[in-house]
């Protein structure tokens, strides 16, 4: 809910970023000075027994993003909203006036993980990278522990971020696999069902899911899109009803809202394969639930996406590494793409099933928690 302030905020995105940073800064003061006397309450938990804080992230209306890996964790590890000994944080999600928070858990001896997402990058944040990076580079150098997505998360860190001598490792994001799991019954193995879903921030990515549609529906191929999930840029859903019109694909491509993880879990279920040719994406938890739904992906071999979809149970189109520019996947790269794994689906269902539960069950990612907040508290 926008209170007071908006019209004012949403006139500043043409305001250069420091400037911005500044007047925001102002605008937020009277909060920061409430919040930053609300963290006098809170205290480090007794015991050797690991208790949670997670900055209020989960307090603030549904949980959706990159909290929602959060859960698990308040589940159990959760403790009173006032006394903890570990406090969490993600980058992608930060707790309001983190700074503060950070500077006042390590008064308290309070231990703090850092769980790093992405970084800001010139390909997709142009002149605002720094913005994004300034504060996740402060914050991280406050962390007793760094959790990187991906080793894709960890190297652009390192280069956007530089150096952090605090101790780290890899943990890929989980998946419910009893929520994200393969149908009952095979589907029907016409039409060929695609699915492209998540949070859409530039146009490319969606018109080449088009385009591959076109493609194959002109080769002779029964198939249908599924486009599902916000589209981020400004008239997004004028571009791709327009496309869909000049491309005569109505009849073939259904287009859907936002989404809960229940609907996410049966749109996977409901579709054979999983289009993602998002750029240099770190650690798309698209790519993972679909593995567990056993749905194989078709992406770009960019960003975390080589780690975490095998060759056994996806395809992913070849990509240069470029800081500077976005490099997604054609219609005519994906469609190719598609009409191979097409000629092996079931036994690429199979190891996406078989994959996820390797790689990225959310118990394994629980227990290997508390492995590092024992250690930690030791």
């Amino acid at each position: 809910m926008c209170r007071g302030n908006c019209g004012l905020l949403e006139t500043m995105s043409a305001i250069p970023w420091k400037l911005r940073e500044t007047l925001r800064a102002t605008i937020d003061f009277p909060a920061r000075r409430r919040a930053v006397a609300s963290f006098a309450g809170l205290r480090r938990a007794a015991g050797s027994l690991p208790l949670v804080g997670f900055g209020g992230v989960l307090e603030a209306g549904p949980v959706h993003g990159g909290a929602v890996k959060l859960l698990p964790l308040r589940e159990t590890f959760g403790g009173p909203g006032s006394e903890f000994n570990i406090l969490y944080a993600v980058s992608s999600k930060q707790p309001r006036f983190a700074a503060d928070l950070f500077a006042h858990c390590r008064k308290r001896d309070i231990a703090i993980v850092w769980n790093q997402n992405g970084v800001g990058y010139p390909a997709w944040a142009g002149s605002e990278a720094e913005r994004l990076n300034r504060p996740m580079r402060s914050l991280r150098a406050m962390a007793s522990y760094v959790i990187y997505q991906s080793e894709f998360c960890r190297e652009s860190a390192g280069k956007f971020l530089g150096p952090c001598p605090t101790g780290a490792e890899v943990l890929y994001n989980p998946v419910d696999l009893e929520k994200f799991h393969p149908p009952a019954n095979a589907l029907p193995a016409r039409p060929l069902k695609l699915l492209a879903l998540g949070t859409h921030g530039y146009p490319e990515r969606v018109f080449a899911t088009l385009e591959c549609l076109s493609i194959l529906r002109a080769g002779g191929i029964e198939a249908v899109l599924t486009i599902a999930g916000r589209l981020l840029w400004r008239g997004g859903d004028r571009d791709v009803c327009r496309l869909v019109r000049a491309l005569k694909l109505e009849a073939a491509v259904t287009i859907l809202p936002p989404f809960s993880q229940e609907e996410a879990a049966k749109l996977y279920r409901s579709h054979h394969i999983v289009l993602h040719p998002k750029y240099m994406d770190p650690c798309p938890t698209v790519a993972i639930e679909a593995l567990a739904s056993g749905c194989p992906v078709v992406g770009s071999n960019s960003g975390g996406m080589p780690e975490l979809v095998g060759s056994d149970c996806g395809i992913l189109v070849a990509a240069t590494t470029d800081w500077s520019r976005m490099v997604t996947p054609t219609g005519a790269e994906l469609a190719g793409a598609v009409q191979s794994l097409a000629l092996r689906l079931e036994p690429a269902r199979a190891s996406a099933r078989q994959r996820a539960e390797r790689l990225f069950d959310v118990r394994k990612w629980v227990a290997s928690h508390a492995e590092i907040f024992s250690g930690l508290l030791r």
